[in-house]
């Protein structure tokens, strides 16, 4: 059926490997930036907190910038992938630059490259969203694709929580408690992280062509206005925008305080911190390929529920385990497991509610602005990075955190505690009673989607 196309497994690979490409930079800067630039850059954590926020706020003005100038353009290498070749080389540069220790203290140097590899994420980040929904308009291959994309985007995961410290450990000489502090070891796994990223990036280009897209003639008339538009008269977008910024909130701060727990709060070994933040997308590895079957059984919004309450209840395990006189890592692992499985599963299924708030949107306007929408949903997750970028720095600098040394006052290691769970839980129980608004089922969105492709063939 016309616009209703299925995939080779392939092409499903080859558009996961650009979410796995992209979280190869994007959850090393959520997990470990912070503490690069505390522990090792030397910024005070207070300017790091304010550096993320103007760098998060820079991305409210640009993505809709971006969103506009996507659906507009029309490059010969493709409407969406494109983007993927000519900003894939400069994102990775720039990546790089974050972890060089060469002018540190300098706060204008960080600025300067945190910022833009921001704002080139964003070209990046954008424009792959919306590959996803112009490759069909088949639910279940969304599904599929959506299923494939988070599995694929939690290797990456994967290879930066768990990889990154063991990588930075061997490249260390000297042997210390903890995460290693070696400026150079830190830029030389950077460096193979972001070549590794750009290759995938290339390859997630030559497996993905747009099919479902926009005509060139009206993809003349998208106007930047048209994101607010798209905002105000299209109801689930909004669902989901509030639910974005809560998930990717909860995210940026348990992502941001791992390593702190780790080394201050059970004065864990490098070794210990691989596996604990390894845990944090291994069971990626177990449920994300069930979510097609889960889904179908229990249904979108009870598959919300189940998983988001999953997490709630890891998170809450964990903070019992830690508050033990001595904790048992094997039981931090298994608390860390539970809460990381209803996290990757809520969190990575809400990205296949994207196309469907597209095609509600094209079906209410006539327009397919897919390019505008992933922008929207990127204010919305970095509105969530924003607020976590605050507060996870915000509290280190009220508790007192020493950067000096792993052993802290009582009043830091509940703080840690504190982002690490019970801010989270609270974040993910607002989460579970915004998803309760969301209206469009399967059958609702495969009729919208009918009748488009019925108005578009008439």
């Amino acid at each position: 059926m016309e616009g209703f196309y299925k995939l080779s497994w392939l092409q499903r690979i080859g558009f996961g490997s650009g979410d796995l490409a992209q979280n190869l930079i994007f959850q090393t800067t959520c997990m470990y930036l912070l503490f690069f630039y505390t522990d090792i850059y030397g910024l005070d954590a207070v300017d790091v907190s304010v550096m993320f926020t103007i760098g998060n706020v820079a991305n409210v003005i640009w993505d809709p910038i971006v969103g506009a100038l996507i659906d507009k353009s029309n490059p010969r290498l493709g409407k969406y992938r494109a983007y993927l070749v000519f900003v894939g080389i400069p994102l990775s540069g720039f990546a790089i630059l974050c972890f060089w220790n060469g002018f540190a203290p300098s706060l204008l140097y960080a600025y300067v490259t945190y910022i833009s590899m921001t704002l080139l994420y964003t070209f990046i980040n954008v424009p792959y969203g919306a590959l996803n929904s112009s490759l069909t308009r088949d639910t279940n291959e969304i599904t599929i694709l959506t299923s494939v994309r988070m599995f694929m985007a939690n290797c990456g995961g994967l290879a930066v929580g768990s990889g990154l410290p063991l990588l930075i450990s061997y490249f260390t000489e000297e042997k210390a408690e903890g995460l290693p502090k070696d400026p150079g070891a830190w830029f030389t796994t950077m460096t193979i992280y972001a070549i590794i990223g750009l290759a995938l990036l290339l390859f997630c280009f030559t497996q993905c062509k747009e099919k479902v897209v926009m005509d060139a003639k009206d993809s003349e008339n998208v106007k930047i206005s048209d994101l607010w538009m798209e905002f105000f008269h299209n109801r689930p977008l909004r669902i989901i925008a509030f639910f974005f910024i809560t998930a990717f909130s909860m995210m940026s701060i348990g992502n941001a305080a791992g390593a702190y727990f780790v080394n201050c709060n059970l004065h864990g070994t490098s070794e210990q911190l691989s596996v604990f933040m390894g845990l944090g997308s291994a069971p990626s590895f177990i449920f994300m390929p069930l979510v097609p079957i889960i889904k179908k059984a229990v249904g979108k919004k009870n598959m919300f529920y189940i998983f988001l309450g999953v997490a709630i209840f890891g998170m809450v395990f964990l903070y019992a385990v830690s508050k033990m006189e001595k904790p048992d890592m094997n039981l931090v692992y298994v608390a860390q497991f539970v809460k990381s499985t209803g996290v990757i599963v809520a969190t990575g299924y809400m990205w296949a509610l994207v196309p469907e708030v597209i095609s509600y949107g094209e079906y209410m306007s006539g327009k397919r602005i897919a390019g505008i929408v992933n922008a929207l949903t990127g204010i919305f997750f970095k509105a969530g990075m924003t607020l976590g970028s605050v507060v996870a720095p915000a509290i280190l600098a009220y508790v007192a955190y020493n950067p000096k040394t792993t052993n802290q006052t009582p009043l830091a290691e509940e703080g840690i505690l504190w982002l690490v769970c019970v801010i989270p839980a609270a974040l993910l129980a607002l989460a579970m009673f915004i998803i309760s608004r969301y209206e469009l089922t399967d059958d609702v969105i495969d009729n919208i989607n009918q009748e488009i492709e019925n108005r578009t063939n008439s």
